[in-house]
């Protein structure tokens, strides 16, 4: 990855490459920086293939190490900056890191983790990483070498260190820029954070191995954002739904047209984008929003709704180049067009495997095809539609409901700003519907009349029961909403009320 970026500075020392509230860099500055921070790695006794934590927010350091440890042919372990000390400890422990590395606003955590065990620790800031001497050339992985280490979230027991290859990365960055339409004269905008595969892999990455410019913001903040687009001139922005949505009720009528008439695209990923968000960008923004859908055991990328072709709404595209794509059924059997079972995935960017975890490895990675958790069905074009996780799934009374479904007919609501349809347990019926909802500023709305409104447009069995009104949803680091987070309990309590 280092030398892909390197031979740009090469040909193009002065062309932009990074940009933030802070400052920038250009792609011979970035160049030396790496190589610098590189030296540094190596001199430190460092060698090819040990592994190191680095955890920082959205901002021009970030690159600057993530390619110096590429650079000295280092596996990059990437963690949330909101991490804790126990957290960081387990990854410690379960990818034998030689080194951590944090930015100075997250580094106690880091640091007290690191002494424990005795493993070295370097604040990011520190300038002096940038005075040893830089490596003549970058360390070329093999293609089956682990580049970078990514851990799961852990829904399900401890979190399990996803390994991806070199070749891993540099089959997603060259599945993206054609679907993309990517040149180096993009100006590429985000507020998401590099630590997760999303921003790092599929963003960061694509955007720097083509040569184009990254502007980044860290933390998210939807009026940064829009001011961001203007002052960069911006011409295609990543983020995920949460994010459009906030610019969308943030986009006050300081900002007008001509701030977005070099805005080409926008990516989505992360989770569902309701259909109503979409719409409402386009209007107010004249912006395209392409959907696309991965995890991190993919590299973050399976499909995308190439600018190349039709757009088709409520879907996440068709299978990258390189992809394949099967929806099965329980019994493992192919299903046709149309019906709705787990989607596998088959391809370039798939991982791998679960570091130390090889039952884990075997029970989601199967001849090549890695088993999702995702609920989905392909149409007669070969477009996916996730319906939903299959842990999120909803059977009441013997009826099967998909939380996405629900949550797009409550975005069309005009006082709704968030929406999370989750399932509660019930005597009676197994589950019972439930939303949890976030409304806009000023508005007063009860569940007995957003269970009339709903009713409108869903069968019965579909409308929410239980109502729970909140000032936000919890979020994770992407701005995706976690579901896991919302306690079913206070549901039912708090929403005792507007049962209907």
């Amino acid at each position: 990855m280092a030398a892909d970026v390197w031979s740009i500075a090469d040909r193009d020392p002065e062309r932009v490459a990074l940009r933030s509230p802070r400052g920038g860099l250009t792609y011979g500055e970035l160049k030396e920086a790496s190589a610098r921070f590189a030296g540094a790695v190596v001199a430190a006794g460092l060698r090819p293939l040990d592994r190191v934590v680095l955890i920082a927010p959205s901002i021009v350091e970030f690159p600057v190490a993530y390619l110096g440890l590429h650079a000295a042919g280092i596996s990059v372990i990437t963690m949330n900056t909101m991490a804790t000390g126990p957290e960081i400890g387990y990854v410690l422990d379960d990818s034998e890191a030689s080194l951590v590395i944090a930015w100075h606003e997250c580094q106690d955590a880091a640091s007290a983790a690191a002494s424990e065990r005795g493993i070295a620790f370097w604040r990011l800031d520190e300038g002096a990483r940038l005075d040893a001497e830089p490596v003549p050339q970058a360390h070329e992985h093999a293609p089956d070498d682990t580049a970078i280490i990514l851990y799961t979230s852990g829904t399900t027991g401890r979190p399990k260190g996803v390994e991806l290859t070199a070749t891993n990365l540099v089959d997603t960055t060259a599945s993206f820029m054609p679907v993309l339409n990517l040149t180096p004269d993009d100006r590429f905008g985000t507020g998401l954070p590099l630590f997760h595969v999303y921003g790092q892999a599929v963003v960061m990455n694509t955007v720097l191995v083509q040569g184009a410019s990254l502007s980044l913001l860290a933390p998210f903040e939807p009026t940064q954002m829009l001011e961001m687009v203007r002052r960069d001139r911006l011409t295609v922005l990543a983020g995920v739904p949460t994010m459009w949505n906030a610019m969308l009720h943030a986009a006050t009528d300081e900002f007008g047209p001509s701030d977005f008439e070099q805005l080409r695209l926008a990516t989505s990923g992360g989770a569902s984008l309701p259909a109503e968000v979409m719409r409402a960008f386009f209007d107010r923004f004249g912006c395209t929003i392409l959907e696309g859908y991965g995890l991190t055991e993919s590299t973050g990328a399976a499909t995308f709704n190439d600018i190349n072709r039709p757009q088709k709404a409520g879907t996440v595209g068709p299978a990258l180049p390189g992809t394949s794509i099967e929806v099965r059924a329980v019994d493992g059997g192919v299903l046709e067009s149309g019906e709705v079972g787990e989607v596998f995935l088959k391809g370039p960017t798939i991982m791998k495997g679960y570091r130390n975890r090889p039952d884990a490895t075997a029970a989601d990675l199967r001849d090549g095809w890695l088993k999702t958790g995702d609920l989905g069905s392909l149409d007669d074009d070969g477009y996916l539609s996730i319906v939903d996780r299959a842990k999120d799934l909803i059977i009441r009374g013997g009826y099967n409901v998909y939380p996405r479904e629900v949550e797009e007919v409550l975005y069309e609501h005009p006082d709704i700003v968030e929406v999370a349809v989750v399932g509660v347990p019930d005597d009676h019926f197994g589950e019972e519907v439930a939303a949890v909802v976030s409304l806009r500023p000023g508005a007063r709305l009860t569940g007995e009349e957003l269970r009339a409104w709903a009713k409108v447009q869903l069968s019965a069995y579909k409308v929410p029961r239980l109502y729970q009104f909140v000032e936000a949803l919890p979020k994770g680091a992407t701005g995706k909403i976690l579901k896991r987070e919302i306690d079913r309990d206070a549901i039912r309590v708090a929403a005792a009320e507007v049962t209907a």
